[in-house]
């Protein structure tokens, strides 16, 4: 019997695999303090994420009274230092995560994480989470000379883990992501429980999970309506 679910799972990490908001919120407000700007709470800066770090500090120096380019770097280099130092100090996968991760691994299925987030920054947070070994293929915002929505972000993700756009499924919280995977006529299943700021369901998908240990199921439909198709 062959495979149930699509080979190759690229997935989004921020929001989709691992809420970061509250690490992500004390790196901002530490950067912003760097240049005299007042903090901003964990809940401003949800739906900040999913453009990268350079574009989650311009966001909140604008939200905090716009700043000059030199503040600017100035408060993400602020930023930048105080993130790597306390990565994972409160971030955690989401619920059911790791089990789902497990499951669809020991069916099969080659797992990749293709994200707007720096490289360098991905993997401390993934080696922090004892994640280092999980994930097939790990490609962040500046492993290629594009990045999310460009298709080929996750197009290369994909192709780094072995597989083909056809035989695989990408999984995020945004529109950032809903524009990746449509753009990359891959399957795109989307979680509600993300950073998004616009309303999940009005986004482009194929599907969407409110808890995590519902993405077989969805995965398992994908499939099934591929080899009908084929």
């Amino acid at each position: 019997m062959g495979l149930i679910y699509p080979r190759t799972l690229v997935f989004d990490l921020d929001g989709t695999l691992v809420d970061t908001a509250d690490d992500l919120a004390a790196a901002m407000n530490h950067g912003l303090a760097t240049v005299g700007r007042p903090g901003l709470p964990v809940a401003a800066v949800r739906p900040m994420v999913g453009q990268g770090a350079r574009k989650l500090l311009e966001k909140g120096l604008a939200a905090s009274g716009g700043g000059s380019d030199a503040e600017m770097e100035a408060a993400f280099c602020a930023f930048f230092e105080h993130y790597a130092a306390n990565i994972a100090r409160h971030s955690r996968a989401f619920e059911g995560v790791e089990p789902t991760l497990d499951r669809l691994s020991a069916a099969g299925c080659v797992l990749g994480i293709c994200t707007n987030k720096p490289i360098g920054l991905t993997r401390l947070l993934l080696a922090a989470l004892g994640w280092s070994g999980r994930f097939a293929a790990v490609l962040g915002a500046d492993s290629l000379g594009v990045r999310k929505p460009d298709p080929e972000h996750l197009w290369a993700t994909i192709r780094a883990c072995g597989g083909e756009a056809g035989d695989a499924a990408f999984v995020g919280d945004s529109m950032t992501d809903a524009l990746t995977g449509q753009a990359a006529g891959v399957p795109t299943v989307l979680v509600t429980f993300g950073f998004s700021v616009e309303p999940v369901a009005s986004l482009p998908h194929d599907a969407l999970i409110d808890d995590f240990v519902l993405l077989p199921g969805v995965l398992a439909a994908f499939k099934a309506r591929s080899s009908v198709a084929a």
